[in-house]
């Protein structure tokens, strides 16, 4: 909900800070006050269009900061998680702040959280929070897509609308594929060419994992093959007695073994203390010796083994060329080559599977469809029936609200959602088949009009709220807005205004800016626009009234006096209001 709206500079208001209600606000105050001012300020914190001629006289810019307190749970994870993808923070209260500029030259800008952000993000946020209902407003109601999705939350069509949209895309995903195949069958075909003989080749050399670095290093010892065999044996006779016939000299095996003799026979126990030590010293040159002399007679001197290693690595290197920097990366090419021929398959088999598979899907988004659509016109009646009973307190007793439900049929451009239900071709939308329109008829004999062309601005506002009172259930906006839901009506139907208001204020917060005391005295908190002598409203001008005060305003509201019979009518209003 909106727990704080801050105007600066804008139209003859410049400054001025409400806190509005949890249930029913309602904003009063003389014509040109700069009440309206109010609603104009909440259209700019949701996005709207921004009007320089908005802006006040004399400043540089308007700015509109409303401070927002986030949903708990599912409901206020998504509008977080768009500030968190937007740069901006949460307040210490989990609360949100957003701003809106619009300059005297017309440049508009918004902030979220502390960061800038595009229009387009600060609408995003504030969608799901705010709907503003008036003559001059963007009424989100009037959009099509917005009827249908509050008809779909009237009727709880969430989980045959969930169904639909997945058997959808599964449908979809399988006829783009059978057109692919089918339309694109030569360039496919050379595709698979182009892949099967890469693989032919990369079998046929038949790389192995690492190979092209065991390969360097085996080429590296061939090549210097006669280096390598002076250094091992240089080393093993160090180690141990030559294997050489004729050579005895000392070496570390016969020291050692002379040096634990020596200690043995010294019979002195700090001396023989150490032969484990000069055994173990012993063990480790033996196992080395024996290591370096596999070694040697494992070396390959012949030139033809090098030759090969040389061949290996070329074809390797050739391969890499146009398949992988390295073994490992021609083998993952492979892989991936033969799950692509997999998908490139266009044989007669393949194509007949798929149209089956097609035909198959679309039975089932039929069937899905149907059932959605049968939900949908079911609660449609319903949703009708209820708005238009809504009207009779609404001094709009002649008017008839109906929801139509029809077929979408479908047109030349969009073959890829074509759907056939019952014999005729209709337009699959991820939404469903369906058109989902409201429609009003404003009095006996008057032709039926959707919303927009059928109202007139006072009436449309009072259709809105006979809609939101029904749909306050299933509305999930949590602050609604209405300007001059009251125009041309009075008396009893103004007090079922009031009333009906004041119940939609038991789901949702309410703000109204009204010029009828019936109205007002069903208000949680009642704030007046009060414009100063050179018709600016400064910070002191826009105040909460409460008690005499607001007896006081609402006499006013019903005659422009203070007289004792104004004062105790108003005092009636309040008193018949809050029972």
């Amino acid at each position: 909900m909106l727990s704080e709206l801050r105007i600066t500079g804008l139209g003859v208001i410049l400054d001025a800070v409400i806190e509005p209600a949890a249930g029913f606000t309602a904003v009063t105050g003389e014509t040109g006050a700069g009440k309206t001012m109010v609603v104009t300020a909440l259209g700019l914190a949701g996005g709207g269009r921004a009007d320089v001629a908005r802006v006040r006289t004399g400043a540089e810019r308007a700015v509109v900061e409303s401070r927002w307190e986030v949903p708990p749970g599912p409901a206020g994870e998504p509008i977080l998680g768009a500030v968190a993808a937007a740069g901006g923070s949460v307040d210490d209260d989990g609360s949100v702040i957003c701003v809106r500029t619009v300059s005297a030259e017309g440049r508009s800008r918004a902030h979220v959280g502390g960061r800038s952000v595009p229009l387009s993000v600060l609408t995003e946020i504030t969608e799901p929070l705010l709907a503003v209902h008036g003559q001059s407003e963007a009424i989100s109601l009037l959009r099509p897509a917005a009827q249908r999705d509050v008809l779909d939350a009237f009727a709880g069509a969430g989980v045959p609308l969930e169904r639909y949209r997945s058997l959808r895309t599964q449908w979809q995903s399988c006829v783009a594929d059978l057109a692919d195949r089918t339309h694109r069958a030569r360039e496919r075909a050379e595709r698979e060419q182009v892949l099967r003989m890469g693989l032919a080749e990369i079998d046929t050399l038949g790389p192995r994992p690492g190979e092209d670095v065991a390969l360097v290093a085996t080429v590296r010892r061939l090549e210097n093959t006669d280096a390598v065999r002076s250094a091992a044996q240089g080393a093993l006779s160090a180690l141990s007695f030559s294997m050489e016939a004729g050579q005895d000299a000392p070496n570390v095996s016969a020291l050692l073994a002379e040096a634990r003799r020596d200690l043995a026979g010294s019979g002195d126990p700090d001396l023989t203390r150490w032969d484990t030590t000069l055994a173990e010293a012993a063990a480790a040159v033996n196992e080395v010796g024996s290591e370096l002399s596999a070694y040697l007679d494992g070396l390959d001197a012949d030139p033809a083994a090098l030759e090969t290693a040389l061949t290996r690595q070329s074809a390797l290197r050739a391969l890499g060329r146009r398949f992988g920097a390295d073994a490992d990366a021609i083998l993952a090419w492979a892989d991936d080559a033969r799950r692509e021929l997999e998908r490139l398959d266009s044989s007669e088999g393949t194509i007949a599977a798929l149209r089956a598979e097609a035909e198959r899907l679309a039975g089932e988004v039929t069937t899905a469809a149907k059932v959605l659509s049968r939900k949908r016109m079911v609660a449609a009646k319903k949703l009708g029936a209820a708005a238009t009973a809504e009207l009779e307190h609404l001094a709009m007793g002649r008017a008839r609200i109906r929801v139509a439900v029809t077929a979408r049929e479908a047109g030349s451009a969009d073959p890829a959602d074509l759907l056939v239900v019952d014999g005729t071709r209709l337009h699959a939308g991820p939404d469903g088949i369906d058109h989902v329109e409201v429609l009003l008829t404003a009095h006996q004999g008057a032709p039926e009009l959707p919303l927009q062309r059928g109202a007139s601005g006072g009436e449309l506002s009072r259709v809105m709220l006979a809609l939101e009172v029904v749909l306050a259930g299933a509305d999930t906006v949590g602050t609604l807005v209405f300007d001059e839901v009251d125009a041309g009506v009075g008396g009893r139907a103004a007090t079922e205004i009031g009333r009906r208001l004041a119940a939609l204020a038991a789901t949702h917060q309410v703000i109204v800016v009204t010029h009828l005391a019936q109205v007002a005295a069903f208000a949680d908190a009642h704030f007046v626009v009060d414009a100063g002598d050179d018709g600016s409203v400064g910070s002191s001008s826009v105040s909460r009234v409460q008690d005499d005060r607001r007896v006081a305003e609402l006499a006013r509201m019903l005659g422009g006096t203070d007289t004792d019979s104004a004062i105790a009518h108003a005092a009636d209003l309040l008193t018949a209001a809050s029972h």
